[in-house]
C-alpha cells in the first residue's frame, strides 16, 4: 500500500488538470486521472511512466466510473478534483443545454455521491468566475455578490455549486473555486482563451479582431491558478468546508484594450479592428476581487498577463507547438468538426 497521499482527478488531461498533475507528482503525489480524452491524451505523456501516476479513460458521467478507477494498492484519496467539463461559453453552445447539462452537472452529481461512497474527506471544484455576469456597481466582485449568469455555461457551473453547497454538512467536504479568466502553456495547449487566442492572431496573421474592446475582465495565469487549487488542497479539511474563492489578482482585471496593448508591445505591425456586440456573445464585464483568497489561504498571484503574452509568443516562435491554427486547441471549434 502506498503511502503517498492521493489525489484524484477527472478530466486530468485537459487544459487546467494535465498541469495539476504534473505539480502534484512533482510533489511526491498519487495521482490517478480519470479522463474521457475527448481532445486527445498526448498531455498526459510525459507523466505516464511515472510510478506514482494511474490513468483510467473513463466517461465520469457513469454512475460508477470513479469508483472503478481506483487502484487497490492505493489509499482512498484524500480529495478528489473535479475538472472533467464541457468547457466555456462557445462549447456548451455548440453541445446545447442537454449535453452541457448531462456533463457539467450531472456528472459533478455522480462524482460527488461516489465520494461519499469511498469516504473521500474532501471534493475541489473548479467552477469559474463567469458566474458573475455583468456588474454595475464599479466595484471589484467578491465570493458574496449575487450570480448573474450570461451564459449556458455559466448557469451549468452555478448548478452545480448549489449542489455541492446545499452537501457541504455531510462527511466530504466541498471546496469551490471560480477561477479568472485563464491564459498561458499548459501540455495541453488551448488558443480559444483571450489572451492566448489574441498573441496566436498576432502572431500568424497580423490582425486582431477585438470585441468589446472597452469590457473589463479578470485573468490568471494556469500557473497561478494551480497553485491556488494547491493551497486548497493542502489547507485544514474544516478551514475550506464549503468556502469558495476567486483565484487571480487585481493585476489581472484588465479591459480587452489593455490586453491588445500589451500584445501590441511586442508585435507592433499588427492591425486591430473593434467590432461590438450587441447579442449572442458572452458579454462580461466585471473586475473580481481576489482579497479572500490571499487572506484565508495565502494566495499570491506570480505571473502578469504581460509574462504570459510573453511566454505564449516565445513558444510560437520557437515552434514549440505544431500546427496552433489546429481545431483541437478550441474547444468548440473541435466539438463541432
Amino acid at each position: 500500500m502506498s503511502e503517498n497521499p492521493h489525489i484524484l482527478i477527472t478530466g486530468g488531461a485537459g487544459y487546467i488538470g494535465s498541469y495539476l498533475t504534473a505539480e502534484l507528482l512533482r510533489l511526491g503525489y498519487c495521482v490517478t486521472v480519470v479522463d474521457e480524452l475527448l481532445f486527445g491524451g498526448e498531455s498526459l505523456l510525459g507523466v505516464f511512466p511515472h510510478p506514482n501516476f494511474h490513468f483510467v479513460k473513463a466517461d465520469v458521467w457513469e454512475p460508477r466510473a470513479i469508483k472503478t478507477a481506483l487502484r487497490s494498492d492505493w489509499p482512498v484519496p484524500q480529495a478528489i478534483v473535479h475538472l472533467a467539463a464541457i468547457a466555456g461559453f462557445p462549447a456548451c453552445q455548440a453541445v446545447g443545454r442537454q449535453v452541457a447539462w448531462r456533463y457539467n452537472v450531472e456528472s459533478t452529481q455522480h462524482v460527488f455521491e461516489q465520494a461519499l461512497e469511498m469516504g473521500v474527506p474532501r471534493f475541489v471544484y473548479v467552477s469559474t468566475y463567469s458566474n458573475y455576469g455583468l456588474s454595475s456597481s464599479g466595484q471589484p466582485i467578491t465570493e458574496e455578490a449575487p450570480l448573474n449568469p450570461q451564459s449556458l455555461y455559466a448557469e451549468t457551473k452555478i448548478a452545480s455549486e448549489r449542489y455541492l453547497l446545499a452537501n457541504a454538512a455531510g462527511p466530504c467536504a466541498p471546496l469551490i473555486f471560480r477561477p479568472a479568466h485563464l491564459y498561458g502553456l499548459s501540455p495541453r495547449p488551448r488558443f480559444d482563451m483571450i489572451v492566448n487566442q489574441f498573441v496566436l492572431d498576432a502572431f500568424l496573421r497580423r490582425e486582431m479582431l477585438i470585441y468589446q474592446r472597452g469590457y473589463s475582465r479578470s485573468f490568471v495565469h494556469i500557473a497561478d491558478a494551480v497553485r491556488g487549487i494547491l493551497l486548497g488542497l493542502q489547507a485544514p479539511n474544516e478551514k475550506i468546508r464549503g468556502q469558495v474563492y476567486n483565484i487571480g489578482s487585481a493585476a489581472g482585471n484588465l479591459t480587452k484594450d489593455e490586453v491588445v496593448t500589451l500584445v501590441l508591445k511586442r508585435l507592433p505591425e499588427t492591425h486591430v479592428t473593434y467590432k461590438d456586440l450587441t447579442f449572442g456573445g458572452d458579454m462580461r464585464d466585471i473586475s473580481v476581487s481576489f482579497e479572500k483568497i490571499r487572506r484565508e489561504l495565502g494566495f499570491e498571484a506570480q505571473l502578469t498577463v504581460d509574462d504570459g503574452v510573453r511566454e505564449v509568443l516565445h513558444a510560437l516562435r520557437l515552434g514549440l507547438i505544431r500546427n496552433p491554427q489546429d481545431p483541437r486547441y478550441r474547444n468548440a471549434q473541435f466539438i463541432v468538426q
